[in-house]
């Protein structure tokens, strides 16, 4: 049992005082209160801050592509962030986002749920008793009606008419009046006490009660949400079906037999420019809009026609269908030595500027021969120009993002591609590892260069190329989130919650009546809980109607 700390044994030593034993029970209240204290709060809120690199890297969930191709160009720097558990291309899915969340979570369920039992008590509870001394108060002032040839009778019931009155005022002002009587040294002192702003409090209920709503649907859209992402070259058809997706995000519960097998062929891709007659010179070439038309295809084969166009989508079957990038797709056909052909496709090629420069890759695995006559695998890596322009330095650019004098380059690889050995490879990138380089600058061998329609010749007798068409393409992406709805609704319910909050004040008033030796004194004032700049204004309102009423 531990002793005072002055307790004296007659030893002259000083007591030692020990602390008593927490126990488990102990420390988990202890931890509880720590976890839903407005300190620990705000300190994961600063920890959130840490999510930033997620929108400033690419991330897995969102980017796949953008992902490898950071790898490719900073491959020393990659496996630090990727590692655990920084994992900076995973943040939104990392550990210790995860925590952050988690534990954010339960702080803000600590914090609410007690308030709102708090809140509802004081709602069915009366306004406070009348404080002794009304002088500590804000707004304070004092009025005295002297009557020295009253009666103490007369006085007394002059005080009660007065609170009466001001009670009768409050209530029009849309306040919860109490009167109260408390004799303080032989003299009742009557005074009615009152309040308001309730809904303050119930608006910031409101609004954290809406972020744990939005929390909530976060964590259920995440679980049961379908991300799909697909590029279609004008003419072809994708099936919302997984298998023919071009890259899928999906929640771990997500049941992909939910998909409903509807078709979406896109007929045309139309982008218009700013152009001279639009009155912005400077501005020529920046696009004005994006539509893409579309055929929707039912399961019972019925079809329909829509547009898309950028922040305009398309939903279907309860999936948005969002237009997100769009660019040149140059069909190109590559024929053998025996003029057999053994590749024909439309290949997207990537923007690298607002002129639509793209950069693209041609695999061909099959069907090559080289000078030996053994099979080899050929790759083509090149840009395309919409309108080719000469630089001074002898290589080529575009000035303007429409075809007006469109001009493919491209330089020719041979050897292996690296595509049977199991590892995954991205379609927009050439592994040149092991491939030998026939063409281009590197060589000092002029790359090979097409306009539509024409055909040239491969290097060493390998066969021919030609530049059939240049379609556009689109991306599409499809969603599914059965929780987005609610993370709407909830936000702007927090949104709501937040301004009621803000404009409603919440406000204490008294006024009492105080008999004295010639009259009686009358006394307001009021308490605001916050900030509340008009208060002492509210007080002399009051001030002014009760002795109008008078």
């Amino acid at each position: 049992m531990s002793r005072p700390s002055d307790y004296d044994d007659g030893s002259g030593a000083a007591a030692r005082v020990e602390a008593p034993e927490l126990g488990l029970k102990g420390w988990l209240r202890w931890f509880w209160r720590q976890l839903t204290s407005m300190r620990v709060a705000l300190i994961l809120l600063l920890l959130a801050v840490a999510a930033i690199p997620g929108s400033l890297l690419p991330q897995r969930s969102a980017d796949p592509n953008g992902v490898i191709q950071y790898e490719q160009d900073h491959p020393e720097l990659f496996p630090i962030l990727d590692a655990f558990p920084i994992q900076a291309f995973d943040v939104y899915g990392s550990v210790w986002f995860s925590a952050i969340y988690l534990l954010l979570f339960i702080s803000l369920i600590g914090c609410v749920l007690p308030r709102i039992v708090h809140h509802w008590r004081a709602w069915r509870g009366q306004p406070p008793k009348t404080p002794a001394r009304l002088q500590r108060m804000a707004g304070f002032s004092e009025v005295r009606v002297s009557n020295p040839e009253a009666t103490d009778a007369e006085r007394a019931e002059f005080a009660e008419r007065a609170v009466e009155v001001a009670a009768e005022v409050l209530r029009k002002l849309r306040y919860r009046v109490q009167v109260q009587r408390v004799t303080r040294r032989g003299v009742e002192e009557v005074s009615v006490s009152a309040e308001r702003g309730y809904l303050r409090e119930t608006g910031n209920l409101l609004f954290h009660l809406s972020l744990l709503g939005v929390l909530i649907s976060v964590g259920i859209g995440g679980v049961f949400t379908f991300n799909g992402q697909k590029v279609l070259v004008e003419g072809e058809t994708m099936v919302n079906q997984l298998i023919d997706y071009d890259t899928v995000n999906s929640g771990r519960s997500f049941d992909t037999e939910s998909l409903e097998p509807f078709s979406l062929r896109l007929d045309g891709l139309d982008v218009t420019y700013m152009t001279p007659e639009d009155g912005n010179v400077s501005a020529i070439g920046q696009v004005k809009d994006y539509t893409a038309s579309m055929t929707l295809i039912d399961p019972d084969g019925s079809e329909s026609e829509h547009t898309i166009r950028v922040n305009h989508p398309l939903r279907v079957h309860g999936s948005p269908i969002y237009l997100i990038a769009n660019g040149y797709a140059p069909k190109i056909t590559v024929r053998n030595a025996e003029g057999t052909v053994v590749y024909s496709e439309a290949m997207p090629f990537i923007p690298q500027d607002t002129n639509m420069t793209s950069l693209g890759v041609v695999k061909v695995p099959y069907g090559i021969m080289d000078e030996s006559g053994e099979q080899t695998q050929l790759g083509l890596r090149g840009f395309f120009y919409p309108t080719k322009s000469d630089l001074d330095t002898g290589a080529f650019t575009s000035n303007y993002p429409d075809l007006e004098n469109p001009v493919l380059t491209l330089d020719v690889f041979v050897g292996d591609l690296g595509i049977d050995n199991g590892v995954p490879q991205s379609v927009y990138a050439l592994d040149t590892g092991a491939m030998e380089q026939l063409t281009g600058r590197a060589i000092d061998k002029e790359s090979l260069e097409l306009t539509p329609g024409q055909t040239v010749d491969l290097p060493n007798g390998l066969g021919t190329i030609t530049l059939e068409a240049v379609p556009r393409y689109a991306s599409f992406d499809v969603m599914r989130n059965p929780a987005q709805q609610w993370i709407l609704v909830f936000a702007l319910l927090a949104l709501g919650g937040l301004l009621w909050s803000l404009f409603v004040a919440r406000r204490r008033m008294w006024v009492k009546a105080v008999p004295t030796e010639d009259g009686v004194a009358l006394q307001y004032a009021a308490l605001a809980r916050g900030d509340d700049p008009s208060l002492e204004r509210a007080v002399d309102d009051l001030k002014q109607l009760h002795r109008e009423r008078l």
